[in-house]
């Protein structure tokens, strides 16, 4: 009989810039996550079609491209993926309140702060 392999969490990172979207997937990798990046809300919101039911993370930057920001894509996943942990990312201050049980990280973060809560993801996630 085959062995089945564990559950990998999967973490959607949205962020326009590619150099801090790099480092994001990169520290999220780090925390043995799969990753899948997009560059703009559209693009998040085909990849939650796809897969929302399987992604444990959701990061997000409010500042995207295109004509959805951040803080929309985090109230359209929250309404329909409650299970997913959301985190908003910011250089300045919030203009629209969050969803709730969405967190907000002010830029530049820590990256242990990411980290923590890449695994507080992973350990909330129904098994």
């Amino acid at each position: 009989m085959g062995q089945s392999k564990p559950f990998k969490p999967m973490a959607l990172v949205v962020e326009d810039e590619e150099l801090q979207r790099d480092v994001v997937t990169m520290l999220l990798e780090e925390c043995e996550m799969g990753v899948i990046q997009c560059d703009s809300a559209e693009a998040a919101l085909h990849v939650l079609d796809q897969v929302g039911p399987m992604l444990t993370m959701l990061y997000t930057d409010v500042s995207l491209a295109g004509q959805i920001d951040g803080i929309e894509l985090a109230r359209v996943t929250r309404t329909k993926y409650p299970q997913i942990h959301v985190i908003v990312a910011s250089g300045r201050g919030l203009n629209k309140d969050l969803p709730e049980h969405t967190l907000f990280m002010k830029k530049p973060f820590l990256p242990l702060d990411l980290l923590r809560e890449a695994e507080r993801a992973r350990e909330s996630w129904p098994s």
